[in-house]
C-alpha cells in the first residue's frame, strides 16, 4: 500500500540526522536574519551559481576552518572553542 504524503514527510525528517556526508547527519535551522543579510546571501549564492544553504554552508566552513587553524590543539583555547569540558 502506498504511503501517505505525511507518512513520506515523516520518514524523511526521520531519516535527516541519518544523511548527507558520511552518514553524519543534518540539522534543521531555522531562523530570521537580517533583511540586509538575507539580500546578500542571495547575491553571493547567485555569484557562485549555488543554493543559499550551499553558500552558507561554505561560509561557515570556511569561518571554522579558519579559526581551527590557528589554535594549537594543546591549547586551552582549542578546548574552549570544542566545548571540551575539564
Amino acid at each position: 500500500m502506498a504511503k501517505t504524503a505525511a507518512q513520506r514527510q515523516a520518514a524523511y525528517r526521520a531519516n535527516r540526522p541519518f544523511a548527507g556526508k558520511e552518514g553524519n547527519g543534518e540539522r534543521r535551522l531555522n531562523l530570521w536574519i537580517d533583511t540586509s543579510a538575507s539580500l546578500a546571501l542571495n547575491r553571493l549564492a547567485g555569484r557562485y551559481c549555488v543554493t543559499k544553504r550551499e553558500m552558507l554552508e561554505k561560509l561557515i566552513q570556511e569561518a571554522d576552518e579558519a579559526i581551527q587553524r590557528t589554535l594549537d590543539p594543546n591549547d586551552p583555547e582549542w578546548d574552549r572553542y570544542y566545548g571540551v569540558t575539564q
